[in-house]
């Protein structure tokens, strides 16, 4: 029940922010469109996501939060009170991690241009000088944001481990809003003022963001005081494991970054917006499945395996896949066989054109074909990270990012694929990924799939392919109506979703891919 509650909590929160997110691009493809001042304004945002992945959100919610629940654990165990020594210990972070935000940060924003060129190669096949330049700029504006989120990270980490997860999952709300916000009242006259408002919008959200979690903090009575820096054994201990940690959950954004360099690069105008668009789509279902269960299960099975109780941490993470593909499966079958219709009802509009539609629709569908294991990803790292092993993960990132590298470099360079083999590549290496998560965690006795798992694993697939059956038929239907005023674009998504949606949980239910009993059950649970 519990975890149900969290990953809905999380989910639907996240489902707002995504909603605003698609408001805001659907404006930016209006205004702006997939070429010269979008690819400039994406490569400045691509730099603070990545470090932000890196070590805010993911390092945090990898290292941070099990490290403070042992904390608390440990104290409450030796009759102490438990928040007040974890805060201690969350003090001791921020006197480490705020100074080197604030040189990292001053560093990037004083020298861009070599760290621009790195991930753009001067945008040698499009834009070239001009476009290199705007970029630089605009990283100059967005970098800020790195540091603030990076303190909202340490601040979320703290909610979640009191269960106040709703707190940190509305924060990217904000984001979002300073965003449309600044597209509707401030964009100024053409492409590139849009590109700058926006950048500036993006550090403005991350003071927002900051202000929210400071405000929360203070009614659920944190109150984290700056000190002197302190390297006690805890917060050496944490730093230990951070850096894996953060390599271990960026491997997608590392991915994420090659393919941008690679677009930037060699693939021409528009490839960065095109890989975007379809990216945005592919990360709703991640965001709202994979980030929400795997935020939901890590304080969960982290003091189950403190307790010693094993077996209750294999079944959490059982019945955290069945929940992950329950709600994953569909999804990714909507996007395969539906990319063109949904890019188009979604984005084609102004600046947005027939052509651009096609090209993201192209890589959208390549992307889906790894969106379950994008998921399992999430759902399987935190049976490394409750055990404070981190360093697996990144064994097993890096290998991928490997692969990932090899295969790029191919299917730019050796096949015609352009843009959609860099989606191949990047879904192909997270099933490698989430192969090899597994066979670790099985190997070493930490995970097993129950009979429970194998029945319905094999009954929703069999859902989703009667899904698939339907949206092949009612995909041309939609299609003409996507391209049409406001109205007809509601209409065909909805024409489009709603039907698929009603197959698919009718099959699954018909199929005993879930019991009705256990949802009546859980609703009576909640109720009382």
């Amino acid at each position: 029940m519990s975890l149900v509650k969290n990953t809905a909590t999380i989910g639907g929160l996240t489902l707002a922010s995504r909603v605003l997110g698609f408001v805001r691009d659907q404006l930016m493809a209006h205004f702006v469109g997939a070429g010269f001042a979008n690819d400039a304004f994406l490569v400045a945002w691509r730099l603070p996501n990545l470090f932000r992945a890196l070590f805010a959100e993911g390092a945090f919610s990898a290292a941070f939060v099990p490290m403070f629940n042992r904390v608390v654990g440990q104290a409450e165990t030796e009759g102490r009170e438990g928040l007040p020594e974890g805060l201690r210990f969350a003090e001791n972070v921020l006197s480490v991690l705020l100074p080197f935000l604030a040189v990292f940060t001053t560093l990037i924003m004083a020298f861009p241009r070599p760290i621009v060129w790195l991930i753009t190669f001067g945008f040698k096949e499009g834009g070239g000088p001009a476009k290199f330049d705007l970029a630089v700029h605009l990283t100059q504006l967005t970098f800020p944001y790195l540091a603030l989120i990076s303190l909202v990270s340490l601040l979320g980490g703290i909610m979640n481990s009191l269960n106040r997860f709703w707190v940190n999952a509305a924060a990217p709300v904000l984001l979002n809003i300073c965003m449309i916000v600044a597209l509707l009242f401030f964009r100024g006259n053409n492409a590139i003022d849009i590109a700058h408002t926006q950048a500036l919008a993006v550090t403005i959200s991350g003071v927002a963001q900051l202000l929210w979690l400071i405000l929360a903090a203070r009614s659920a009575g944190v109150r984290l005081r700056l000190k002197r820096p302190t390297l006690n054994p805890e917060v050496k201990k944490l730093l230990s494991v951070i850096w894996p940690a953060a390599i271990g959950a960026g491997a997608v954004q590392f991915n994420l970054l090659v393919i941008t360099m690679l677009a930037a690069g060699f693939l021409g105008q528009g490839a960065v917006s095109y890989i975007y668009y379809a990216d945005r789509l592919n990360q709703l279902p991640l965001a709202l499945v994979g980030i929400g269960v795997g935020t939901a299960i890590l304080p969960v099975i982290s003091r189950q395996i403190g307790q010693g109780d094993e077996k209750a941490a294999i079944v959490t993470q059982n019945r955290a896949i069945e929940l992950s593909l329950l709600l994953t499966l569909p999804a990714t079958a909507g996007l395969m066989i539906g990319s063109t219709t949904l890019i188009r009802a979604l984005f084609q509009t102004g600046a947005f054109t027939a052509h651009d539609t096609q090209a993201s629709a192209a890589v959208l569908t390549a992307f889906s074909c790894g969106l379950p294991a994008y998921i399992l990803i999430k759902v399987f790292t935190p049976g490394f990270y409750a055990r404070a092993d981190t360093r697996t993960p990144v064994r097993i990132a890096m290998t991928e990012m490997a692969c990932n590298m090899a295969l790029n470099l191919f299917f730019v360079f050796g096949t015609n694929l352009s843009y959609v083999g860099l989606a191949i590549s990047g879904a192909s290496c997270a099933w490698i990924n989430v192969g090899l998560l597994y066979w670790v965690l099985h190997r070493r006795g930490h995970f097993s799939i129950d009979a429970q798992l194998k029945r319905r694993a094999i009954r929703l697939a069999l859902a989703a392919l009667a899904m698939a059956a339907l949206l092949l038929w009612l995909d041309p239907l939609c299609a003409a109506r996507a391209g049409g005023s406001l109205g007809a674009r509601i209409v065909a998504l909805l024409l489009l979703i709603v039907p698929a949606g009603v197959c698919y949980f009718g099959c699954a239910f018909l199929f005993g891919a879930f019991d009705w009993r256990e949802t009546k059950a859980l609703l009576r649970r909640r109720r009382a």
